[in-house]
Parts: C-alpha cells; structure tokens; sequence
C-alpha cells in the first residue's frame, strides 16, 4: 500500500490539528506538517517531499502566484459556498463535513490522477450535462438519475467524466457548488 506525504495549510489552528488527527489515523497517509501559508510549502512540493497539499477553499486566492499549482495535487476543503473560479484552482474540494474516509479517498484519488488538465477555453455544459450535474447537485444516485431522465446508467457515467472534465470539479460537494453558483439550482432545493 502506497503511503501519501501530505502536507495541510490551514490557518485555524483547531481545523488543522483536526485534520492532521483524521488523516494521521489512516495506514495511506503520513502528515508532513501543518502550515498557514502556500508559500511555506513550496519548497516540499518542488523537492517531492509532499504528494499532496489538503487546505482551506479560503486560501485559494494564494495559488495564483504559487509554483505549486501543478506540481501536487490540490485538495480544498470546503466550509463556504465559494466562486467557481476559486475551485477551479484545487484538484479535488471536499466539504469540512466529510468523514476521514472520504477525504482519503480524495486524496489517493488525487494522488494518482495525472495533474495536467486539458480544460477547454469553453467549458459549457450541454443540456443533458446540467440535467445530470442538477440531479447530482439533489443528492441521486446514478441509477436514480438514468430512471429519472429514462437514460442509461452508463449514459450518466459519461455525462459526468463530461462535466469532470469541462468544469474540472471531482467532488459532488463542489459539483453543487457550481450547479448553485451557475444558477442552474436554487439552493432551497438541495
């Protein structure tokens, strides 16, 4: 079993000991450190001393200057409704009321996924696509998405590496975000 160096940025004290106490209790995962700022982990990512970097959504602004950005992989924690173009920045969101079973799974997923995007200059979803991403966005499953639109469960499988691929987003948490924040869901329905 692979075990991931993982270093977390995160300004609250409280939030960071709670996620280096979720993640230290997993065979998969070996905290490098707690930090509160992008810049102090710069240099782990460039020597290879990290696999991945689990921060705040709020610390997103400071990626855009960072040379981290596409040397690890980025999991945000989610804990606000943020803009797309702030989740966009992370390789995977996770919402702060995630279980350390999912926030593990993200982070191997993250871990072993190729870090380059191929985001389009356009990535409008079709029609069915937010069909689907409304549907996710409600909590449905696969299946109950294909009853519900009288479709394949594969077809839903291939709408959603669609919009994984055209928005960038992997989690369903930040797949409601941006339903949310694209008005295609008010949030009164979820």
């Amino acid at each position: 079993m692979r075990r991931y160096r993982v270093a977390i940025v995160e300004r609250s004290e409280i939030i960071g000991e709670g996620l280096r106490t979720t993640l230290g209790g997993s065979a998969s995962i070996s905290v490098v450190g707690i930090y509160d700022s992008v810049a102090s982990v710069e240099t782990l990512a460039s020597s290879c001393s990290v696999d991945v970097v689990v921060m705040s959504l709020a610390l997103g602004h400071q990626l855009e200057s960072s040379s981290i950005q596409g040397a690890v992989p980025i999991i945000g924690i989610q804990s606000y409704a943020a803009e797309e173009a702030t989740i966009r920045r992370f390789s995977s969101v996770v919402s702060i009321y995630a279980s350390a079973e999912e926030i593990i799974k993200a982070i191997g997923e993250a871990c072993e996924q190729p870090q380059e995007h191929n985001y389009t200059e356009s990535h409008e979803l079709s029609e069915r696509e937010r069909d689907v991403l409304v549907l996710v966005a409600r909590g449905l499953t696969n299946k109950e998405i294909a009853s519900e639109l009288n479709i394949s469960p594969h077809t839903v499988m291939s709408h959603r590496k669609n919009i994984v691929h055209k928005t960038g987003i992997r989690s369903v948490a930040g797949l409601t975000v941006y339903a949310v924040l694209n008005k295609l869901i008010d949030s009164e329905q979820l």
